[in-house]
């Protein structure tokens, strides 16, 4: 798309991402107007030194917390991210990992591979309904939205909610309620889904007090950003049952994944994965590019981060 434009792109040769000194050195081989980058790049005032020329950071990501965003505006520089991109996938992954783990889909899979299996038992690896279960989402934003559908259609299951913004349409469409204070909320829910930016105030959002608030039969979902989960604490409530059972495919201190949570057979634990379908990712790359032409273009991004 932009080299239609006339652009010129110049991509990154290596696989992976670059580490940031790599990422300084190549900004600094060009005077680009704008920078396109991924969640493993931190984009901050050494970036911005590296390529003063940048009128533009377009992030290939809906989540932003890797980019000094204050420092940018400071600087002039508009920052875009691909909000909405992905909404459908990720919402499909978190309901992936509610299933798998009230079904206990992964247990048995390990259990049948390990040679286990030697014949039907009336009580191998008995699970629970998701079917009618009350999904508590905390962060009513598009995901959360498409998880109360695909719930509240596919299960019968019963949304509350809890932001900082109501969502007329989670509570007419899906007969979401609207939870006054997370406390209420967790204490209600069958099921717990994140679905929040990683800020100041929601770092360690769900924390040992919190976990402590769930029923011990509840289950926490976290497919939005790792340090909204205080990792020590959630570790500990799942030795000591304090809850069900977690399903995570972010962590705190990505990509290190701790032991604890390796070893809990109650965990279903993916590598950050619940966008990676070939529609979120050209899908991605389609926002980031028309975020730049647009801005070129002299048009306002339609998703400028605020």
């Amino acid at each position: 798309m932009l080299q239609d434009k006339g652009y010129r792109v110049d991509v990154y040769p290596k696989d992976g991402t670059p580490s940031p000194r790599e990422l300084v050195k190549y900004l600094k081989q060009y005077p680009y107007d704008a920078v396109l980058c991924l969640l493993n790049d931190t984009i901050d005032a050494k970036v911005y030194d590296a390529v003063p020329s940048a009128k533009l950071i377009a992030s290939y990501t809906v989540g932003y917390n890797n980019i000094d965003v204050a420092e940018a505006t400071k600087r002039g520089i508009t920052v875009t991210n691909t909000a909405g991109g992905s909404s459908t996938q990720v919402a499909e992954h978190a309901v992936a990992l509610m299933i798998g783990l009230t079904t206990r889909l992964v247990e048995g899979d390990a259990y049948a591979r390990k040679g286990k299996f030697k014949g039907w038992g009336l009580t191998t690896l008995v699970g629970t309904d998701l079917s009618g279960k009350t999904i508590g989402l905390v962060g009513g934003g598009m995901i959360g939205s498409e998880v109360a559908r695909i719930l509240h259609h596919g299960f019968n299951s019963k949304i509350i909610y809890n932001d900082i913004a109501q969502n007329e349409h989670l509570e007419k469409e899906f007969s979401a309620t609207r939870c006054a204070t997370l406390e209420d909320l967790l204490g209600q829910a069958d099921i717990v889904s994140l679905h929040v930016p990683l800020l100041p105030s929601t770092k360690h959002l769900i924390n040992a007090e919190r976990l402590k608030k769930m029923k011990p039969t509840a289950f926490i979902i976290n497919t939005s950003r790792g340090p909204v989960i205080d990792e020590k604490a959630l570790i500990e409530a799942l030795k000591n049952k304090t809850i069900a059972g977690a399903g995570l495919d972010v962590f705190e201190f990505e990509p290190n994944i701790p032991r604890g949570l390796r070893k809990l057979s109650n965990t279903i634990l993916t590598p950050h994965i619940a966008s990676a379908r070939d529609s979120a990712r050209v899908q991605m790359a389609e926002i980031s590019a028309s975020c730049i032409i647009d801005f070129f273009e002299g048009r306002v991004p339609k998703t400028v981060v605020k």
